[in-house]
């Protein structure tokens, strides 16, 4: 059995927040190793060539969420970083008409006003509201959750901090955040307007992700979640990485690597080494083992506990905390190789509008009709689908004159009704396409190639229990100091040494690369 060097710190998995784990402590003048099981880095963040010439974003395709700091610190942009800005979402209707929100406020204004008037003087009402609660939840995101129980001082100081600064927000703020919590993003949205495809189309960052439909309550703050995304100080804005979200990945190890990281692909760990209580390195598949001062998990925390470690070396009651944690998945992926653009309906030809979002959700009813699909166990036959086409932004990722298309699909349930297979995945891509025609009539003669991804291909491909694109869902009771198990939600783990870096730890999912830096900052506090 082969033993490597020692290091400072071995983090498992190569996604994104594994390497921001990486680059800080390495940026600290740590030893630290990288171990990634597939052949390319970035986990979901990932950009790759299934057919010749033509790059996709595989599975996270859009960026806004990136924290200013770690772009700052790391110095992303000399590492070839670059945000591309989505400056438009359009919403095309099933009677030939659509909604568009642009970035041209004006713009916007007129096009809201054109379907309520009502509604484009509550839009600006809204956007000002949900600026100010991003603005007072954007600390929470930068801060190791408290726990609450503890009587520590440290615990305690830090929970009092945390009091004043949602006392500061007085008293309107406030009660908007409590409601923002609570309710449903449909229920929420509907008290500021009345015109469904521009309701629906917002409701939509309240789902993503999650197993959760627009009227289950605790979706309205998911929709927050989503809004706190920003671009050069901009909440709300949504961009795309030149080269895909795999550039995104690439730039964060490029910056590990210069302060001294080391990152090794097809590289899987079968298990982390523990001793009296202390992670002491990891066991790789190949036989080889590596030792270290700290392991780091960047996976999800049912790998993290269940699969890692023996689950017999941590408390019974985390073990249950653990089993309980809920991590379904419940969205697809279908990428497109095209021989020409998409001819939509509504607005025919090329233009601003292809270089946006594209958002099918036409109404409340329709995307709670596809939640009813997926509730009973089956894929929506009419889905909610988000969707861009990088090569309109970004013409590298397709040959001269071809595009890439990007769509992200709800619902798609893990626990599929006789499970997923090579018919059921066909069956599931064809629904998309066969909607999407329906705005779109020129699609199915301009597929060149397609690429279908269920949650079941997500979990054996890419290593996401479940197919859960978040590490587990961001409800309520799993967010802040409750993500993933109370009293463990600060980075460290019942086993010393042994720490938590993935989407599954606070703030939760999307390409934030804040669990990362956060678990970096408590590993070099314990240090």
């Amino acid at each position: 059995m082969a033993r490597g060097k020692r290091y400072d710190a071995v983090i498992i998995g190569g996604g994104h927040n594994g390497l921001v784990n990486a680059a800080y402590l390495a940026r600290a003048d740590k030893r630290v190793l990288v171990l990634e099981r597939r052949h390319v880095l970035g986990g979901s963040a990932v950009t790759e060539e299934f057919f010749p010439g033509f790059k996709f974003s595989t599975l996270s395709y859009v960026v806004s969420l990136l924290r200013p700091e770690i772009i700052r610190d790391l110095d992303l942009p000399s590492h070839g970083l670059e945000i591309l800005p989505l400056e438009s979402t359009l919403t095309p209707l099933p009677n030939g008409d659509y909604l568009a929100r642009w970035a041209d406020h004006d713009r916007t204004r007129r096009e809201i006003y054109r379907h309520s008037a009502t509604d484009a003087e509550a839009y600006d009402d809204f956007g000002r509201l949900m600026y100010q609660l991003a603005f007072a939840m954007k600390p929470l995101l930068g801060m190791v959750p408290p726990d609450p129980t503890s009587l520590s001082p440290r615990e305690l100081y830090r929970l009092v901090k945390l009091g004043k600064h949602f006392r500061d927000l007085g008293r309107e703020r406030f009660y908007a955040l409590y409601k923002l919590l609570t309710m449903s993003s449909a229920d929420y949205l509907d008290e500021w307007f009345e015109t469904e495809p521009l309701k629906a189309t917002m409701a939509c960052s309240g789902i993503i992700g999650t197993f959760l439909g627009v009227r289950s309550p605790g979706t309205a703050y998911v929709l927050l979640h989503h809004y706190m995304g920003e671009i050069d100080g901009a909440f709300r804005s949504w961009g795309f990485a030149r080269g895909g979200t795999g550039a995104v990945s690439q730039a964060i190890a490029d910056a590990a690597r210069r302060y001294g990281a080391e990152i090794r692909t097809e590289s899987p760990v079968a298990a982390v080494k523990v001793k009296n209580g202390r992670a002491t390195g990891v066991a790789l598949e190949s036989g080889e083992e590596i030792d270290a001062r700290v392991v780091v998990s960047a996976v999800d925390p049912k790998l993290t506990f269940l699969k890692l470690v023996d689950p017999g070396q941590l408390p019974i009651d985390f073990v249950e905390a653990i089993h309980r944690f809920r991590i379904r998945g419940s969205s697809g992926k279908v990428n497109l190789a095209l021989d020409a653009l998409p001819n939509f309906t509504c607005l025919p030809g090329d233009g601003p509008h292809l270089r946006g979002a594209i958002s099918i959700s036409p109404s409340i009813d329709y995307l709670e009709r596809a939640y009813d699909d997926a509730k009973y166990g089956e894929f929506s036959r009419r889905p909610y689908m988000d969707i861009v086409i990088p090569s309109m932004i970004d013409p590298t990722m397709a040959p001269p004159g071809k595009h890439v298309m990007s769509i992200f699909v709800q619902y798609a349930p893990y626990d599929l009704n006789g499970g997923w297979n090579e018919k059921r995945r066909d069956a599931f891509g064809d629904a998309v396409i066969d909607t999407l025609s329906d705005f779109a009539p020129n699609l199915k003669n301009v597929i060149l190639h397609r690429k279908v991804i269920t949650p079941l291909d997500m979990e054996q491909e890419y290593g996401l229990t479940d197919g859960n694109i978040f590490h587990g869902e961001l409800a309520l009771h799993q967010l802040f100091f409750m993500r993933p198990v109370p009293s463990w939600a600060d980075y460290r783990t019942p086993i010393k040494d042994y720490y938590q870096c993935g989407s599954g730890t606070h703030p939760g999912g999307g390409i934030t690369g804040a669990s990362g830096r956060l678990s970096a900052q408590v590993i070099l506090k314990d240090w």
